[in-house]
């Protein structure tokens, strides 16, 4: 235990976990608003409006990842300071977030809610599977990273 914080110095695996996943979707957020709706201008994130509430709720969306980002890594820096981040956990957490952000929106913005495709006037069946797929491998990807986490 450290005498000024009476906070135990051992590296916690949980909240390392946590903290880079909401650093990893808020990253993978920052991707999509970035490239997709801003290089490529294939879609904001409400497409079932006008134009202007489509750039609304793009930027609404920034400001969310921006507080996220911002938000995770004070709290990792939380962990660096007081020598508790666990390193691999953390990896792991960022990769979950990574893969949980991109499925979360391509199942449930793209199909479930419908407030955007990734694209609009052409068939979007491979970039649903193609968009589903590299989240999907993502989540895996993450899911084995926190199981090797676990019993190192």
């Amino acid at each position: 235990m450290t005498p000024h914080t009476g906070q135990d110095d051992r590296p916690r695996s949980r909240r390392s976990l946590l903290v880079c996943a909401l650093i990893g979707a808020a990253l993978m957020a920052a991707v999509d608003e970035i490239v997709f709706h801003q290089i490529l201008a294939w879609h904001h994130f409400y497409d079932r409006s006008t134009s202007t509430v489509g750039l609304l709720s793009d930027g609404l969306l920034h400001t969310a990842e921006l507080l996220a980002l911002v938000a995770g890594f004070v709290l990792y820096a939380d962990l660096r300071r007081g020598g508790t981040l666990a390193p691999r956990h953390a990896r792991a957490g960022l990769v979950l977030g990574l893969g949980a952000f991109q499925l979360f929106d391509g199942v449930v913005d793209h199909k479930l809610l419908r407030v955007h495709q990734i694209r609009y006037g052409v068939d979007i069946t491979g970039y649903d599977l193609a968009w589903n797929a590299a989240g999907l491998v993502l989540l895996i990807a993450g899911v084995v990273l926190a199981l090797r986490a676990r019993r190192a």
